[in-house]
């Protein structure tokens, strides 16, 4: 498919870094995330808001600033707002992620200190004071941004797209069909598919491919670089599988891959499809993705919805991803 689905002509290899928020609820991946933002010169990154999901909102912010140190990063604005979903009672991820969102992995305190604004709030003076749309990168429950859409609607057309974790365009994981970051908050996950933005869909059908080999981790737990061994001993973070069973190795880069899409589309299979989230019933939290060739007894009999298109992810070059995520955290020589 052709790379303007994600990247405008403008951010072409050679061009000005694109404008970039970050959405975080930062446990074990997001903190890759943050670690490939931060370094890859593609990415002009103006602020990181944060949202409860993997961990509480407090631990969340908490763990963002620290991660931000351990990149080098400069003083990139941070904020938090959204501390539950918009109707479902607040839930975490410490079963996968640990009581500290990390995994235990322990960081420095950190001087840095988030604005006395909330999220939205920042994010709405971001998109207002970028002289170009702003591409959005939501890697968790998409609360902020639903309540940002709601609240300022005016600042959509600086919205350039929205390319989200999230969603399954196969078999979830929170449930049988649900994906975990859209199961939190499917309402919110709606408003932002119902917006009119251009969105984009990295799902568990790409981020479960993308795995750094268990020796290549235990190597970047031992570099000199700080962020190098952050990203190592975050890889090496072992998630549980089952109450009966050992935790497993799994070493994915999981919400990094949806950065390295904005640099690196052309290593996705993508395909334009209508897109909708369930919000009832056993399969709430469901992207409901049409997949068909041929209209079916729904549309035949005026039963089809009127569904956006939203461009979805579904196969990678899971090896070009390690490689680009690698190579990239590689150049954060912050020790």
């Amino acid at each position: 498919m052709p790379t303007d689905s994600l990247l405008s002509p403008d951010s072409a290899p050679g061009a000005a870094p694109v404008s970039v928020l970050l959405d975080v609820d930062t446990g074990v991946d997001d903190a890759l995330a943050i670690l490939f933002a931060v370094a890859h010169p593609g990415i002009n990154l103006l602020g990181v808001s944060c949202v409860a999901g993997n961990a509480a909102l407090p631990q969340v912010m908490i763990n963002t600033l620290k991660v931000l140190d351990a990149a080098g990063a400069g003083d990139i604005p941070v904020a938090g707002d959204a501390s539950r979903p918009l109707l479902a009672p607040a839930r975490d991820a410490s079963h996968v992620h640990g009581a500290d969102g990390l995994g235990g992995v322990e960081l420095p305190e950190t001087n840095r200190r988030a604005l006395d604004i909330g999220a939205v709030e920042m994010l709405r003076q971001q998109l207002e004071a970028a002289a170009e749309p702003v591409t959005i990168i939501a890697l968790a429950p998409q609360t902020n941004l639903a309540l940002l859409l709601r609240t300022y609607p005016e600042v959509a057309p600086k919205i350039a797209r929205v390319i989200f974790m999230g969603g399954s365009a196969s078999v979830g994981n929170a449930t049988a069909v649900a994906e975990f970051n859209v199961w939190h908050d499917p309402e919110a996950a709606a408003i932002v598919l119902d917006s009119g933005i251009r969105t984009f869909m990295y799902g568990l059908d790409v981020f479960n491919l993308v795995s750094v080999p268990q020796q290549t981790a235990v190597a970047l737990q031992s570099s000199d670089s700080r962020a190098e061994r952050l990203a190592g001993n975050l890889l090496a973070h072992r998630i549980g599988v089952g109450a009966d069973k050992e935790p497993v190795y799994t070493g994915l880069i999981g919400d990094a891959g949806a950065v390295c899409a904005l640099v690196d589309p052309d290593a996705l299979v993508i395909e334009r499809l209508p897109v909708f989230v369930e919000l009832g019933g056993t399969s709430r939290g469901q992207t409901v993705v049409d997949r068909r060739q041929f209209p079916g007894e729904d549309a035949l009999h005026g039963l089809h919805a009127q569904v956006g298109l939203t461009d979805v992810a579904l196969k990678v070059d899971a090896e070009r991803y390690v490689e680009l995520f690698l190579s990239t955290i590689a150049t954060l020589d912050w020790r």
